[in-house]
């Protein structure tokens, strides 16, 4: 089955998190990903977490189809290689600080003389201008300075940082939206014209954050950290049960509130005429929590969820990754895959999405060894010999 994105080249410069990311996003369908990695030790994700076999399992499912090619961008020689990579690619990923490229003579400037049509993904902590533009960013700086830490957590707490990269993964989502943008310009309008799309770490986060801005200019009103609820829509909310497990519950919407209470035997509430819109429910967001817990609390969580499921009621369970493994959604979808490692030895991995009817994502590969298809690519992309390429080894180039 063929692959959306198949014949688009990418050349990927960046390390860690947001900027490959996006150029996992590109190869998972199809697109052709020269990742470069400075020889020797490669990107520092190889070495993060968990080491399987001499990689890092992270980097074995953040760098799947991708290709790998050693090259040392400090070097004049490996910044010639890179603009011979760059002649017949399509998009350019990098996610070093601002000016790091231009001082190794690869900005956009210089890439777009060689080729006009070139589109240059940059992903940084604040973006290419502004004051703070030459500071390091990493994710965990753009969701606190993006708003999402500061509403998340409980009150009486110092706000929690999410337990994943969420910054980073936020940008390169952006990244990806922006290039197929300033590809659709390019290719489709046909103007044939390359640009720099320019995501900032900050930026990504910020965008998530709903009415928050509208609604600090006209009511002065600053969101603050409220728990597991959901401010201002009622109820929703994350319960105890019986066992001690904890369900989630979205009871918010005027019909589905009726059939929750009516549910949980509390028709009182259902019918209610104060409860019938969220603006009053959401003034007795506390009574009704605790309305809800003290029927929670009689049972346990399988048959929370059972009476809910009858009700149409939304919730579910607070999964782990064994919960996700074992579960029946996940496994229809194909969201749990297991994936050759090497000889007799399967790694599980993520499913692809999102799910294209036609031509949908696959793994064809998983993340490379160091520089595994460097001389591949010398070879047959730029034309060099078997001399040229171990001059260029001698001297670290590569």
């Amino acid at each position: 089955m063929s692959q959306t994105l198949e014949g688009l080249k990418v050349v990927e410069l960046g390390s860690l998190i947001a900027g490959p990311f996006a150029g996992k996003m590109f190869a998972e369908f199809g697109a052709d990903v020269l990742k470069v990695e400075p020889p020797k030790k490669g990107d520092p994700l190889r070495e993060w977490r968990h080491v399987y076999d001499g990689n890092s399992l992270w980097w074995r499912l953040q760098s799947r189809n991708k290709k790998s090619v050693t090259i040392n961008l400090k070097s004049e020689e490996g910044q010639d290689i890179v603009r011979s990579l760059v002649k017949d690619a399509d998009i350019v990923i990098e996610n070093f600080r601002p000016g790091t490229l231009e001082k190794w003579n690869l900005g956009y400037e210089n890439l777009s003389k060689i080729n006009p049509g070139i589109i240059m993904v940059r992903v940084s902590g604040y973006g290419q201008t502004g004051p703070y533009k030459d500071k390091p960013g990493f994710g965990s700086i753009g969701e606190s300075m993006g708003g999402i830490r500061y509403v998340t957590g409980h009150p009486e707490l110092p706000p929690p940082r999410v337990g994943i990269s969420l910054g980073d993964s936020l940008a390169a989502m952006y990244s990806v939206i922006g290039a197929m943008m300033a590809l659709y310009h390019r290719d489709i309008k046909g103007t044939g014209e390359g640009q720099i799309v320019d995501v900032a770490l900050y930026e990504s986060v910020f965008s998530l954050m709903e009415g928050m801005l509208p609604e600090y200019d006209k009511f002065k009103v600053i969101r603050e950290r409220s728990g597991a609820s959901l401010p201002g829509v009622a109820p929703s909310n994350t319960y105890q049960c019986k066992d001690g497990k904890y369900i989630v519950i979205g009871g918010n919407g005027d019909a589905i509130f009726k059939r929750f209470m009516n549910a949980i035997g509390r028709a009182d509430l259902a019918d209610d005429p104060s409860f019938e819109s969220n603006k009053g429910r959401a003034a007795n967001a506390d009574f009704l929590d605790e309305a809800i817990e003290n029927w929670t609390n009689t049972v346990d969580l399988d048959t929370a969820l059972e009476t809910l499921d009858q009700a149409h009621v939304p919730a579910g369970p607070i999964y782990n990754i064994e919960d996700i493994i074992k579960d029946p959604q996940y496994n229809a979808r194909e969201m749990i895959q297991e994936f050759e490692l090497g000889e007799n030895d399967n790694l599980k991995i993520p499913g692809i999405i999102p799910k294209l009817s036609r031509t949908p994502g696959r793994t064809n590969w998983l993340g490379p060894e160091l520089g595994e298809h460097t001389e591949d690519t010398l070879k047959n992309l730029l034309g060099l010999d078997q001399q040229q390429i171990e001059e260029l080894k001698s001297k670290g180039v590569i």
